[in-house]
């Protein structure tokens, strides 16, 4: 794992020799006017002399030419291609972007460059290898869109073009990845990676070859959510009796009884605690004999410790909600409900004891990953986004990618303004509502984005106070 005294290290260097994207783009502008000087040769052939480059392409790679030698033909075709079929023509910034991606860095491009475009170019050259591309997105929506969207430019190609969301089921999964480009969503392509490693049949297999993955908004994927562990549980056979009975326990324990880390969720009994908790547990008959420390009551103490976590660390409306009697748990990110998603280790037992909910059977773990090590484990990897440029350190750390920082086509309009720090929430707060009083006044629309459903009902009642 990356340590912060390196992350501080690779700053200070970037700092020090200024930025590479420059440098490194200087390197590509050759290719960039090669590229050009065969637009208007390429826009000349027929689609059907356009539809035979794929496997005119294919046969100069079995033969020994590289991928980085065809490239600006390559770029140059695929450039005509969506011109004709989606009516899209890429420009150069883009092209640049697309060989950033072929590179296997990251290409930083701001809002509305086209990154969706820019893919194009480095999923079809590096298909004609045979190798498998992914383009992971974030969301079932845009992996949908964009595999039809930019789909005419592969089908068009001869390429076969997949897409795999939530509602894809099982059977239709494993004929979408033996497309040769996969258009999915981070959590589906993770999951179905898991479900990979529990089968014994190579056909049934997802991914049966190396694959080259290009990940969109890849800050958020391999960053904010690089330690999110996927998981594939089955049925545990527990007593799920226990958890009412604690329940009612835990609610005698008083505050030195235990201690409490808000920042890792997590709590531990004091040494009077354990004494108090062996007495009730005596009480109510859950111990027969010996003590809490016991091997035979151990799993007693990690009930103990699962329920107050329930009651002190995990609060309704803020970390989960209930929808139709279940816990459905909120994700800190987004705010956004995870159905079918549940906690581990008998929490989610525990959070259902305390809201007097029917207890389900716990899970217990049978395959898991983090998005991180999932990444690493392709042959290849790039990706692509608007903010990376802040997480360099920790992307070339972690990941071994590069950030490179395209130019927009046009010059920039809008204004991004500097962060502005408070020291309390009400400061902050304050200094909000006054911004949106100030434009509200002027009639123009505001967006707040929060990391939590309860900063967002907090906001909502100070703008509702305030007759907005």
């Amino acid at each position: 794992m990356i340590t912060a005294n390196i992350i501080k290290m690779l700053k200070f260097v970037n700092k020090l020799f200024g930025s590479s994207s420059k440098n490194k783009l200087k390197s590509y502008y050759k290719t960039i006017e090669a590229i050009n000087g065969l637009e208007k040769e390429i826009s000349l052939l027929s689609d059907e002399d356009l539809q035979k480059k794929t496997n005119f392409y294919k046969e100069k790679i079995e033969k020994g030419s590289s991928l980085n030698q065809i490239l600006p033909e390559v770029f140059a075709v695929v450039r005509e291609v969506a011109h004709r079929t989606i009516g899209l023509r890429h420009f150069d910034v883009q092209l640049l972007g697309g060989i950033v991606l072929h590179e296997g860095m990251i290409a930083e491009m701001k809002t509305g460059e086209g990154k969706t475009l820019v893919a194009t170019l480095a999923a079809y050259l590096n298909s004609l290898s045979g190798d498998k591309v992914h383009i992971v997105t974030v969301n079932d929506y845009l992996a949908e869109r964009d595999s039809e969207w930019m789909g005419k430019i592969y089908k068009f190609l001869g390429l076969t073009v997949g897409c795999v969301t939530s509602k894809t089921n099982h059977e239709e999964r494993v004929k979408h990845y033996n497309c040769d480009v996969v258009y999915a969503t981070n959590n589906e392509i993770g999951f179905d990676y898991l479900r990979d490693n529990l089968k014994s049949e190579y056909k049934s297999l997802f991914f049966k070859k190396n694959s080259f993955a290009i990940v969109d908004e890849v800050d958020s994927i391999l960053i904010d959510e690089a330690r999110t562990p996927l998981v594939i549980s089955a049925e545990a056979q527990t007593d799920i009796n226990i958890y009412p009975k604690v329940n009612n326990i835990i609610k005698f324990l008083k505050n030195d009884d235990y201690e409490i880390n808000e920042e890792s969720k997590s709590v531990l009994l004091s040494s009077k605690g354990i004494e108090v908790a062996e007495t009730l547990l005596k009480n109510n008959k859950l111990i027969l004999k010996g003590t809490l420390q016991d091997l035979e009551n151990i799993s007693l103490n990690h009930n103990i410790i699962q329920a107050l976590r329930a009651h002190k660390l995990f609060a309704k409306d803020k970390d989960y909600i209930l929808n139709d009697n279940q816990i459905v748990i909120i994700d800190e990110l987004t705010g956004r409900p995870m159905d079918g998603r549940r906690y581990g280790d008998g929490l989610h037992q525990a959070i259902e004891a305390k809201e007097g909910l029917k207890i389900q059977k716990e899970n217990q773990t049978i395959a898991s990953i983090t998005y991180q090590n999932f990444f690493r484990s392709y042959k290849k990897l790039s990706g692509m986004t608007g903010t990376a440029t802040t997480e360099s350190p920790e992307f070339e750390g972690i990941y071994n990618l590069k950030v490179v920082e395209i130019p927009p086509n046009l010059p920039v309009t809008r204004k991004d303004k500097d962060d502005q720090i408070y020291m309390t929430k009400e400061e902050k707060n304050s200094s909000i509502l006054k911004l949106v009083v100030e434009r509200h006044k002027k009639n123009q629309p505001i967006l707040i984005g929060t990391t939590s459903v309860e900063s967002s009902e907090i906001i909502s009642s100070l703008l509702k106070n305030n007759n907005i």
